[in-house]
């Protein structure tokens, strides 16, 4: 019999009770009141027990939810920063990437203008150097031409005039 039934049993008996003439007192039968209120006695113990157990239980799932939830939670912290350190260490290396590429563009741009400025300058000098070369042929020939001018014999045309 469970707490429940012997109570139910104890009020039962109660309402059951010959009632006292002009008063709201009863008669009961004093040995089953005892001996229902001994059942109780021996069986609260085994269900304050039993309750104090769920209750020993209860607190128990519920320190170990909270374990487990700090754990997801920290296990959800760590994960964050790595995730943002991920991040970081790929936006940085975005960021050194465009400035090397920047870097090298520069230097190639730069080698290009001193290369472009070299050859400039030597086919500068080479035309010069051509310039004086044709002046010279053009002096010679000429000078060429003035002493053979009073000279009948060879009058002929000198190829490329």
């Amino acid at each position: 019999m469970s707490v429940h039934d012997t109570l139910d049993e104890l009020v039962a008996l109660v309402e059951g009770a010959r009632s006292m003439p002009m008063s709201s007192s009863c008669v009961v039968n004093r040995a089953e009141v005892l001996s229902l209120l001994d059942e109780l006695r021996a069986q609260l113990p085994e269900e304050i027990d039993a309750a104090a157990n769920v209750l020993r239980r209860r607190e128990q799932v519920v320190d170990s939810g909270r374990a487990e939830a700090d754990e997801i939670i920290a296990a959800a912290h760590e994960e964050r920063m790595r995730l943002v350190s991920q991040t970081e260490v790929y936006t940085q290396a975005q960021h050194e990437a465009s400035r090397l590429r920047a870097e090298a563009e520069e230097e190639t741009r730069r080698r290009r203008d001193e290369t472009d400025a070299y050859i400039d300058g030597k086919l500068a000098t080479f035309e010069i150097t051509l310039s004086k070369t044709l002046a010279a042929v053009t002096r010679g020939r000429e000078r060429l031409r003035d002493e053979h001018s009073d000279d009948p014999v060879d009058d002929r045309p000198l190829p490329g005039d």
